[in-house]
């Protein structure tokens, strides 16, 4: 029992410090009656949709298909390796960053050791936890910050990619000049994956599940109706995807809507934290990332800002830095952590200096464009 506790306590850390800020802002508050009112059911159902036709279509096999089909056979070694870093980049902007990276760390595990490349797996599995972060960047369902920020604001799609497409186009290249640098050595890439056949049908069913949650984030599919339709489906069709569904994250958001709620209406809160984005709003959405990770700090921030542009901007660059930044990297570090002859601070000393230089590149583009 006390195991399962202390497991718990470790693996969902943001959502027990989300609770503890939220019961505390309570007591501070002294108003429970606000609370429901605080939390934006919009976001939480949708989150929940996106999850559960992601969660689908992971389980349908078709993107382990796609990289298989990507790197497998007699390759040189920086076409594999960019290959598996672009791989997360580009599908995170549709399946979400988390998702990207359980589906491909694995497989980049599997390919570079079938090639005898191992000692390029540190640098790969760091690129492609950036490449994740940044893909998804670019979509309002590739990150929840994103998803929260575009629900929140009432945003339109052009919007949004405005004020995002240069950043991505950045890391586009910037990843492909990172991928070149492994070298030209070839071997065969043979990787020995689930034999099954890719379920058609689930990938169907999920598609289009899918395809109604992004009409209903742009407003089409009104997501009370959403909500009903994938229910029903999910129980009629697959009811497995129930199990596969992150409710702590969904706990996560649900702590810090009521957490920043009673903030916003606290006069002491306002006078700082409004203080702060009104004079520094991209740089303070990006510094408060490193400490609370970036999906806290964006419904955090948002309570004392208008400026969703920088808000956005900030903490989407707020996912590089540091490892509890994006919960995406943590994903990332856990799977490596599981490869035989692990190197942790191998790990984390690659991960410092790629997030930096990141980081400070994206930063410049920031100021060239903005300042």
């Amino acid at each position: 029992m006390l195991d399962r506790l202390i497991r718990f306590l470790r693996d969902e850390a943001v959502l027990c410090i989300a609770f503890i800020c939220a019961v505390a802002s309570i007591v501070s508050a002294g108003d429970v009656s606000s609370v429901p009112s605080y939390i934006d059911w919009r976001v939480i159902v949708l989150l929940f949709c996106l999850m559960a036709s992601v969660a689908g279509l992971s389980a349908s096999g078709v993107m382990t298909r796609i990289a298989q089909a990507l790197v497998a056979g007699e390759k040189a070694r920086h076409v594999v390796c960019t290959a598996l870093i672009m791989l997360p980049f580009f599908a995170s902007m549709l399946i979400t960053n988390d998702v990207a990276l359980l589906t491909f760390v694995p497989i980049a595990i599997l390919a570079l050791e079938a090639a005898g490349w191992r000692d390029s797996m540190v640098r790969v599995i760091v690129l492609q936890a950036i490449a994740a972060n940044l893909g998804g960047m670019v979509t309002p369902v590739g990150n929840p910050q994103n998803l929260f920020i575009f629900t929140a604001y009432d945003l339109t799609a052009g919007d949004f990619f405005a004020a995002l497409a240069p950043f991505g186009v950045l890391a586009l290249v910037m990843l492909a000049i990172a991928g070149s640098a492994f070298g030209s050595e070839r071997s065969d890439v043979i990787l020995k994956l689930d034999e099954r056949a890719i379920d058609l049908k689930r990938f169907t069913l999920h598609a289009a599940l899918f395809v109604l949650s992004v009409l209903s984030v742009l407003h089409v599919v009104p997501y009370i109706a959403l909500l009903l339709v994938v229910a029903a489906a999910l129980f009629v069709f697959d009811r497995r995807v129930f199990g596969r569904i992150d409710y702590a994250l969904l706990a996560t958001f649900a702590c810090f809507f009521i957490f920043s709620g009673n903030m916003a209406h606290m006069p002491a809160m306002q006078e700082f934290l409004g203080g702060l984005m009104q004079d520094h709003p991209m740089l303070t959405s990006l510094i408060t990332s490193q400490v609370i990770s970036n999906v806290p700090a964006s419904v955090l921030l948002a309570g004392f800002t208008e400026n969703w542009h920088s808000l956005l901007i900030g903490v989407d660059l707020g996912g590089l830095g540091t490892p509890i930044a994006s919960l995406a990297s943590l994903i990332a570090f856990r799977l490596y952590m599981h490869t035989q002859g692990a190197r942790g601070l191998l790990f984390m000393r690659d991960f410092a200096i790629a997030n930096a230089v990141t980081l400070a590149c994206m930063v410049a583009l920031y100021a060239v464009l903005y300042v």
